[in-house]
């Protein structure tokens, strides 16, 4: 058999019978998928958002620890505020809000194409951080394969590239089990652990390798350090906004609606984590996830509970990174038909993904895991950087939006959006101060090398259809 028929056969294995494209109607989301597909970051991100607000207060001590309760109640007010406004992008861009087409229209090229690349390197970093705290959940359970922890990494990333270069409607079906298996999970962890509380005292929790204090000083750069730290917790928020397409009709409710139900359950399983954390007495450790540890208390060692809890954990975290590949692919091909990017990440693959981008998307990641050895603790504080400076951008756009518009209660759109453009413009310039010297400078740098690519790239094509306007 020719090598070239082999190769087909291998991809029709891999990835499955070629979609005829009149049926990619059939391939959209329903509410309950959506939020497996497109929540399922902004869900997992609960997973280690309190873990990374501990790791900084415990510097100063243990008693420090008890200020992680208040700063989790801003990060959700927070929260909730950004949904919010992002409920109304999703009503005025039906067709898909992302925070590039709001800069897009209302802003101009430059804001635009800033906003591009800060979410391009947030995909990225999504898929790197979600997967290597999955593999951190795993290897809490079981200390003997920490050792492995790259390999595992890499062969996550491996898996979901292919579950996704499978199409949309197969990677939904992969993606919904785990998410809900970890919801139940986590809040049933939380009804427990609550009960128990409530009910009997608790005894401090023991665990190893315990990260000991260094004796800081609590101020109020340190405050700001942990309160960014956890805003890790908001991460994921505007890919609902980014994929309204991608929803069955209509298209705008049905996005809407899984936004709040994002917003009510990230909100819940993170506050919960937080106040469980307190309750129990946890103290991070280098070895052990605070979630594996509350899990070991609430319910009395490693037994069945405990070891569901992890598994979904895992699962959840993972898949999160499914959230990157629904929209890195579909803001690169948006991206190549403004002609900003090659071509051929416009170009849809057999089963009616953006191949092109899945794959460049699986590379970028899986070089950010081996470089920075699969810990979550280091790819954290690049995250943040670029998904603050989206938030930024889009809502600041939806209140241009809403001024040239000026139709019946323009001006309270404009407010709400308003607010939420200063919200986040604060916790980015709080995010870019903390955490500029622990390696956020490395994304301060990237976003302006990328507009420039974006820029050389159009001029480039610009420069070819000249040419061919100038011969004919």
């Amino acid at each position: 058999m020719p090598a070239e028929g082999l190769l087909s056969q291998a991809k029709r294995l891999l990835v499955g019978e070629p979609i005829p494209s009149h049926l990619a109607h059939h391939e959209r989301f329903s509410r309950l998928t959506g939020l497996a597909v497109l929540s399922s970051d902004a869900l997992s991100s609960v997973a280690y958002a309190t873990e990374e607000i501990l790791r900084v207060l415990v510097l100063v001590g243990i008693g420090a620890l008890s200020f992680a309760t208040p700063i989790a109640f801003v990060i959700a007010a927070i929260l909730a505020i950004v949904v919010f406004s992002y409920r109304q992008t999703i009503h005025a861009y039906p067709s898909g809000g992302g925070a590039y087409i709001v800069a897009k229209d209302n802003l101009g090229e430059m804001p635009a194409l800033i906003a591009a690349a800060a979410l391009l390197i947030d995909y990225v970093l999504t898929v790197a951080v979600s997967i290597a705290a999955g593999v951190a959940a795993l290897t809490s359970a079981f200390p003997q394969m920490h050792v492995n922890r790259v390999e595992l990494t890499l062969g996550f990333v491996l898996v979901l590239m292919l579950g996704n270069l499978r199409g949309i409607r197969e990677s939904g079906r992969i993606f919904a089990i785990p998410t809900y298996m970890f919801v139940v999970s986590l809040l049933g962890l939380i009804a427990v652990g609550a009960w128990r509380a409530l009910s009997a005292p608790i005894h401090p929790i023991a665990a190893v390798l315990l990260i000991q204090p260094a004796g800081d000083t609590l101020t109020l750069f340190l405050l700001l350090t942990a309160f960014s730290n956890g805003c890790t917790a908001m991460t994921g928020v505007e890919a609902v906004s980014n994929g309204v397409p991608a929803f069955k009709p209509p298209e705008s409710k049905n996005a809407a609606a899984t936004m709040v139900m994002m917003a009510v359950l990230s909100i819940t399983m993170f506050v919960g984590i937080t106040l469980l954390a307190h309750a129990y007495h946890v103290v991070p450790s280098e070895q052990e996830t605070v979630v594996s540890q509350i899990a070991r208390g609430v319910f009395g060692g490693r037994g069945w509970p405990y070891y569901v809890v992890q598994a979904a954990t895992m699962l959840i975290l993972v898949l999160a990174a499914n959230t990157a590949y629904a929209d890195f692919p579909r803001l690169a091909s948006i991206l190549a038909r403004d002609r900003y990017v090659p071509r051929q990440l416009m170009n849809q693959g057999d089963r009616l993904a953006f191949s092109n981008g899945i794959i460049g998307l699986s590379v970028f990641a899986s070089v950010l895991l081996v470089a920075y050895g699969g810990d979550t603790h280091s790819l954290i504080p690049l995250y943040m950087i670029g998904v603050f400076v989206s938030f930024t951008l889009s809502q600041a756009g939806m209140v241009v939006h809403w001024r040239k518009l000026k139709g019946p209660g323009w001006k309270t759109s404009a407010f709400i959006n308003g607010f939420g453009a200063i919200v986040t413009g604060i916790v980015l310039v709080i995010v870019a101060i903390t955490k500029t010297l622990e390696g956020a400078w490395i994304v301060l740098l990237l976003i302006p090398v990328i507009v420039v690519l974006f820029k050389e790239t159009r001029k480039h094509y610009d420069h070819v259809a000249d040419g061919f306007c100038f011969c004919a």
